[in-house]
């Protein structure tokens, strides 16, 4: 297990993620990333693209949701963050769940 999920988790992620070819890198970030989460954290990932619309984005959430994960997912693009603190974060600790 990576991130306290299981391998069937991750790649149910990924295999959303893989499909939507205008994505380069997902990072995982927080205490996932970290290893201090607990049972029941959330999942937090940020996409790494240039080309994102507001519409992808919120396909690519809607099908993270359909898989019904017993975790709360929060996704962010990268180039939409506009805290400063947040960027450095997922900088630091974030690691690479998939391209």
């Amino acid at each position: 297990m990576r991130y306290g999920l299981s391998d069937e988790t991750i790649s149910k992620i990924s295999s959303v993620f893989s499909a939507h070819p205008k994505i380069k890198q997902v990072k995982i970030y927080g205490s996932r990333a970290k290893g201090n989460y607990h049972h029941g954290s959330d999942i937090d990932l940020c996409i790494f693209s240039d080309e994102l619309s507001d519409d992808e984005l919120n396909q690519i959430k809607n099908e993270i949701d359909d898989l019904m994960l017993p975790y709360g997912v929060d996704i962010c693009d990268f180039v939409s963050i506009s805290n400063a603190e947040l960027m450095e974060h997922i900088e630091r600790v974030g690691v690479e769940l998939t391209r």
